[in-house]
């Protein structure tokens, strides 16, 4: 064969596909997945409970608030920013809510609102340090998450809330009424509440990132917000938009924990920023999204919310299983960050 046909032979040869490459897309797309689908089945199997209907609802209940609260990280981040103060927002919520019907003696519905407006608080703070003042995002949730776990304690004097407290020197006039508890524990046919409110949060954060334009335009600002603002995007507006979207999700999951609860407790908030911060991570990697996604932060808290469960019927300690949702943080961060197919090359170039 001379070398003019051995060049036309080589030359229509197929391409060999690459099993490497493609291998590592679908374990980054699937794999997530894949590892809940198996700690389902460990879990069931070991303990027959957990597979159960009633443990499965335990479980939707257990999220439903981390859940929420992850759905308003996930908005702030959509923007490239990131809402460290959700978690303190929780837990000021619980604080005034339980101030407002058991120290105040007001309705259950008055609560919500003082609840929301706590929340609108938290966002409006937010928005001036970081669209105003332009403090970069982290620092300046963090430092609005100081500012309102001090603000919680100095309401109460560092006490926690609930009938029968003593007020200067007598009993607080009011309770937690049935209204309000209804949304912690009550249920629409076999289903909690704060399931239902969840599974409705999570479409309307859905529809508002996938299918409005409010939602292509916070992506945009997230991916250049130079590039964004050339192109008519009102940037400063959307970044409002979304720490307004994290703040009223915050106060809407502090509702629910307080009604859940049926006092108001001293840094009830406190456990809810690392879970909500890894379940919207976590989001990033399912299905192969790589950003920020409704769909992937509810199987990302789900995710967690199975683990817990799990790991608490199989009695492992308290402490393993805050190593286990650090040690999942750090995963989602390898995974999103380092693992996302092409980026390690494009890093290298």
């Amino acid at each position: 064969m001379t070398t003019s046909q051995q060049a036309t032979a080589s030359a229509t040869e197929e391409p060999r596909p690459r099993r490497g490459p493609r291998a590592a897309e679908v374990a980054y797309r699937y794999g997530l997945v894949a590892v809940l689908v198996a700690m389902l089945i460990v879990f069931a199997v070991l303990r027959p409970a957990f597979g159960t209907y009633a443990n499965a609802l335990i479980v939707l209940q257990s999220v439903a608030v981390v859940g929420v609260v992850a759905l308003g990280v996930t908005v702030s981040m959509t923007t490239g920013g990131f809402d460290l103060s959700a978690g303190a927002c929780v837990g000021a919520v619980v604080m005034v809510t339980a101030l407002t019907m058991v120290r105040f003696n007001l309705t259950g519905a008055t609560a919500i609102v003082a609840g929301l407006v706590t929340g609108l608080l938290v966002a409006g703070v937010n928005v001036l340090l970081t669209v105003v003042a332009r403090v970069p995002d982290l620092v300046a949730t963090l430092g609005t998450m100081f500012l309102f776990q001090g603000l919680a304690l100095i309401l109460t004097s560092g006490q926690s809330v609930s009938a029968g407290m003593t007020v200067n020197d007598a009993p607080a006039p009011g309770k937690y009424t049935e209204g309000f508890t209804w949304l912690g524990g009550g249920t629409i046919g076999s289903v909690p509440v704060p399931v239902i409110v969840f599974a409705l949060l999570a479409i309307a954060v859905y529809v508002l990132l996938v299918h409005t334009r409010w939602g292509r335009a916070l992506y945009a600002i997230g991916g250049n917000a130079e590039a964004a603002r050339l192109a008519g995007i009102r940037v400063a507006r959307y970044r409002a938009l979304a720490y307004v979207v994290s703040g009223l999700c915050a106060a809407v999951a502090g509702i629910m924990l307080s009604a859940r609860l049926g006092r108001g407790d001293v840094g009830a908030g406190d456990p809810y920023l690392l879970q909500s911060v890894a379940a919207a991570l976590i989001g990033h990697a399912v299905l192969g999204a790589n950003r920020p996604n409704a769909l992937g932060t509810v199987i990302g808290a789900l995710f967690i919310g199975v683990m817990i469960n799990g790991m608490t019927m199989l009695n492992a300690p308290y402490y393993a299983q805050t190593f286990v949702q650090g040690a999942l943080l750090v995963g989602a961060l390898v995974v999103s960050y380092t693992l996302t197919p092409g980026r390690r090359e494009r890093t290298v170039r």
